[in-house]
């Protein structure tokens, strides 16, 4: 019989810890303890989503604990690299929320720290993970529906929330700059849907048209990706309308050599009702699918990589060079700004 994985989360500064957390326990996951650094405003909702987690008063607790497998980050952006390492080092696998860090400097350690100690470093690109319609998009695409992907067209606009982002959301040294926050999952979406493992960041900027009170804030993002494997390009910003009946209208279009399919991820604009949009054309279909029921399959292989010391999950030079792209066109962008 196969152990229980057992995990703690140290930091709790952006609510996709709810999610990695909550993923973790559906595919039988131990949730055992948590630290974070003081009261951030995630913890209300924390608490109330997990009662029987125990808060650790040290985070060493964790880091000394030999039981604890599996840590999960997500802290400021710019402290997880330092975290990370930290738990690596004391013999832990490590989930991170995107973006895994900030810096080319940090990155270079974090893949020094996972060639010295073996340990997993995984980065979770929740627009992919915790999407079910890109868990069927990634069927489709595995059964040749449309063909050869030749490129896609990543869309990722946000709600500002102003009322409720910490501090640190309008720091740019704290969240990296919205090319590395924000577009860092499309990146991820670019390489695994075209089967790229290296891509040139062709164009890249960024710019704040809304907010200019906010001195540290990028409110739009753009990037081109080209690889030997196909194109992308890449849209972010903190302009989705309070008319939007969600956070985000995020969209991916999957174009083939024989078809395509649209992702609509989280709303169909004034059509239907839910989430998981997925719509295919090819050569003899023409339709609309409920992906709703996917399932999140990140998860589950995550655990039995942990077990195996395998990389079912996402490839570890996959989720390096996701981070790599990220953070080189984030600077081609601030050059230019």
């Amino acid at each position: 019989m196969a152990k229980t994985i057992k995990f703690a989360a140290m930091g709790l500064d952006h609510r996709h810890i709810y999610g990695m957390s909550q993923n973790m326990m559906n595919v039988g996951a131990e949730f055992v303890g948590w630290w974070t650094d003081g009261n951030p405003e995630t913890l209300d909702g924390f608490e109330k989503r997990f009662p029987d987690a125990v808060r650790l008063s040290d985070r060493n607790a964790i880091l000394e604990n030999p039981d604890i497998d599996l840590v999960l980050i997500a802290a400021v952006p710019s402290d997880r690299a330092a975290l990370a390492i930290e738990a690596m080092e004391a013999g832990k696998d490590v989930m991170v929320d995107k973006p895994g860090c900030t810096t080319m400097e940090q990155l270079e350690a974090i893949k020094a720290c996972v060639a010295r100690t073996g340990r997993i470093w995984s980065v979770n690109y929740s627009e992919r993970f915790e999407v079910a319609c890109v868990t069927k998009a990634a069927e489709l695409v595995a059964e040749g529906a449309i063909g050869k992907v030749v490129q896609t067209i990543g869309m990722g606009p946000h709600r500002l929330n102003r009322d409720i982002r910490p501090d640190w959301f309008f720091d740019k040294q704290k969240y990296g700059g919205i090319i590395c926050d924000i577009a860092s999952h499309q990146i991820d979406q670019f390489l695994f849907f075209t089967g790229s493992t290296d891509a040139k960041v062709t164009m890249a900027s960024a710019a704040n048209y809304a907010n200019p009170t906010d001195k540290g804030l990028q409110d739009f993002g753009e990037v081109a990706l080209r690889s030997d494997q196909g194109h992308g390009y890449i849209r972010v910003d903190w302009y989705n309308p309070d008319g939007l009946p969600t956070w985000g209208d995020g969209r991916l279009t999957i174009l083939g050599t024989e078809g395509y399919i649209e992702l609509r991820k989280y709303v169909d604009v004034a059509r239907s009702e839910g989430t998981d949009h997925v719509y295919l054309v090819n050569k003899d279909r023409c339709e609309y699918i409920d992906a709703s029921d996917a399932g999140y399959p990140y998860f589950s292989r995550l655990v039995a990589d942990i077990e195996n010391r395998t990389e079912t999950a996402m490839s570890q030079a996959h989720c390096f060079k996701v981070m790599e792209l990220g953070l080189k066109a984030q600077a081609m962008a601030d050059a230019t700004q």
